[in-house]
């Protein structure tokens, strides 16, 4: 049987559990936060006041700190992407709806709710360029992205239980870092936002551990593979207006490391979290592929804090159209 037919039966298989799944790791509609809960009350007498608030705590905030949660933001808004992709994974049918399209739209709409409350945060503070803003958005929505694997789930459920926790890390520092520089309300936002993202990691991690106890040499290699190719950031495409695809990644991540936000050594963590997660030290019946591919995997946390200890990272703030240091 092809490694083709193989996943797919996989994942039929598998799609008995995914209605558990929906009901283990997403919150109901009518259960779960919006964003109008945790922005100024537009029907309410006190909207101008509570936006005037706003703005005012939101002086407080420097540079990086900007850069980091726009960069947050436009990563967020670029959901279409993502779905579609997802929606296009072998043995997510959505000609003929089965419960992993189920998924990928339940998922998928609870993360639409992160982009549309960072955005209104955003244009309320009153300390970005939204018009800016709005068209990296578009490009890259429009220039789409190549996370590298493919069709192939067993790839797919790598990445996303890796960059859901990256996800989940992000927000939940930059919540860290708007409560000391005095915006509660930025933090309870970012707070609420990383426990999605920690719930979807739960998620995608989960279905990695079901595949690796049916297919467990087929899924040592995938994970591999995506370790070796390295995981790129959903945003990794990232432009301003009137660039073609460039830096603009790097120099938002550099804004990210100086604050302490996501760095190289918390790159390093999560892959061991992952190698933990899945106790790959623990599967049996690998082939010998599959045993090389563990050997990897397990040296591979150690060989990357060796070389993320010798990363510099620029002092000096790129200056994003997004952001003008001079109303910081």
């Amino acid at each position: 049987m092809s490694i083709h037919n193989v996943r797919l039966e996989v994942m039929q298989f598998l799609e008995k559990k995914v209605n558990g799944f929906v009901d283990d790791f997403l919150i109901p509609v009518e259960k779960i936060w919006q964003p109008s809960d945790l922005l100024p009350n537009s029907e309410g007498e006190n909207f101008f006041e509570e936006v005037r608030e706003l703005r005012e705590i939101a002086k407080d905030l420097p540079y990086d700190f900007w850069v980091t949660l726009v960069g947050d933001t436009i990563t967020e808004e670029a959901l279409p992407t993502y779905e579609s992709w997802l929606m296009d994974v072998e043995g997510v049918d959505q000609m003929q709806p089965n419960a992993w399209s189920k998924w990928v739209r339940q998922w998928t709409a609870e993360e639409n709710r992160h982009g549309d409350l960072l955005n209104k945060y955003l244009y309320l503070s009153g300390r970005v360029n939204m018009k800016e803003i709005e068209m990296t958005t578009q490009h890259l929505i429009a220039d789409g992205f190549d996370i590298g694997t493919g069709r192939d789930p067993y790839k797919n459920f790598v990445y996303t239980s890796f960059q859901e926790l990256a996800t989940y890390v992000s927000h939940n520092r930059v919540s860290q870092l708007a409560k000391k520089h005095g915006d509660g309300k930025l933090a309870k936002i970012c707070k609420l936002i990383a426990g999605d993202e920690m719930r979807h990691h739960m998620a995608y991690s989960e279905f990695v551990t079901q595949i690796f106890k049916v297919d467990p040499s087929e899924m040592m290699l995938a994970f591999a593979y995506m370790m070796k190719q390295k995981i790129v950031m959903p945003a990794h495409f990232l432009r301003e207006s009137g660039q073609t695809i460039s830096s603009a990644f790097e120099n938002f991540s550099d804004s990210a490391q100086r604050i302490g936000v996501y760095t190289a050594a918390d790159y390093v963590d999560i892959l061991q979290k992952l190698n933990d997660k899945w106790e790959i030290d623990k599967v049996t019946n690998l082939t010998d592929e599959a045993e090389k591919a563990r050997d990897f995997l397990m040296k591979l946390p150690a060989r990357m804090t060796r070389i993320s200890e010798r990363l510099v990272i620029p002092q000096e703030s790129y200056i994003f159209k997004w952001v003008n240091p001079a109303r910081i």
